[in-house]
């Protein structure tokens, strides 16, 4: 009578090993694609708000032009106070600061502009 030898198993074997490495290889794959797609809306949202801001300060800057055009030769603020121009002026002024989209520095030097001074 023939005996077959005893095969004595350790661990999943070549299958389970194979499956193992299946798994984490898609596991990894689907990690780096959402990484990636992640990456990419963020680009995109930054890219919209530069842009925003651009398109703020091109608005502001035309309203400005507008405004020195219109103003008398000599450049003087009316005596009677600020015109609602300049107050609304002001007010997006402010609002464009506190968005961020304008620093300190420049939100001054708007201001100094608006109010001759």
């Amino acid at each position: 009578m023939l005996m077959r030898p005893l095969v004595v198993r350790r661990g999943p074997g070549l299958i389970g090993a194979a499956r193992t490495a299946v798994v984490a290889g898609t596991a990894t794959a689907v990690v780096g694609s959402m990484q990636h797609r992640q990456a990419q809306r963020a680009a995109g949202q930054q890219a919209s708000a530069e842009l925003a801001a651009q398109q703020a300060q091109a608005e502001l800057a035309a309203q400005q032009a507008v405004a020195q055009q219109a103003a008398p030769a000599g450049g003087s603020v009316p005596s009677s106070g600020l015109g609602g121009d300049a107050i609304s002026d002001l007010e997006r002024l402010a609002e464009l600061r506190k968005e961020g989209v304008l620093t300190e520095q420049e939100f001054e030097a708007q201001k100094k502009k608006i109010l001759g001074s």
